[in-house]
């Protein structure tokens, strides 16, 4: 098991390899994988971008871990064309008042799938929003991601295996 912290970000080709990463409030959970060639990466990005921030680490931000969790990948042997993602995370965890830029759960959720959506990634499932924690995990074999909300069960968000596609989607607002 590969435990990816806040800020960082993992990637593997090893079947036997589960990628996990715990504490998702208002963080996003950002897994992408290329079923293909069975390649899954994973990133837990805490803000949106990284501004004027020098020397940052790429898997903090939305703007830089999403280009280096696909430039990983594809070092690794995956192809951008065939990277898919599954995203976790973004609660608001903190009473700010609807709407409120101080969400910061909603923004990491918006900047993410604005940067995938830059990348011409497609997000197959999610579960974003509400007001809990979460754990996530990648199986690189199976290519299954599941997602355990606290206090919850571990549930299976997203299978991307060969054979018919099966996803999930659960945004709370």
């Amino acid at each position: 098991m590969k435990i990816v912290r806040m800020g960082e970000l993992a990637v593997s080709t090893t079947p036997e390899d589960e990628l996990m990463t715990i504490g998702l409030g208002s963080c996003i959970g950002v897994a992408v994988v290329d079923r293909a060639r069975s390649v899954a990466a994973l990133a837990h990005v805490m803000l949106p971008e990284a501004a004027a921030i020098p020397d940052a680490p790429a898997g903090k931000f939305a703007d830089l871990a999403i280009p280096a969790l696909v430039a990983e990948s594809e070092r690794m042997g995956a192809r951008r064309v065939r990277l898919e993602a599954v995203l976790v995370g973004g609660a608001q965890m903190f009473d700010v008042g609807v709407g409120s830029t101080l969400d910061i759960g909603a923004r990491n959720a918006q900047a993410v799938r604005e940067a995938l959506a830059k990348a011409r990634i497609p997000v197959r499932a999610q579960e974003t929003g509400g007001r809990r924690g979460r754990t996530m995990r990648v199986h690189v074999g199976a290519m299954t991601v599941t997602v355990k909300e606290a206090g919850g069960r571990e549930v299976e968000l997203w299978s991307g295996s060969p054979g018919p596609r099966r996803s999930a989607e659960a945004i709370h607002r």
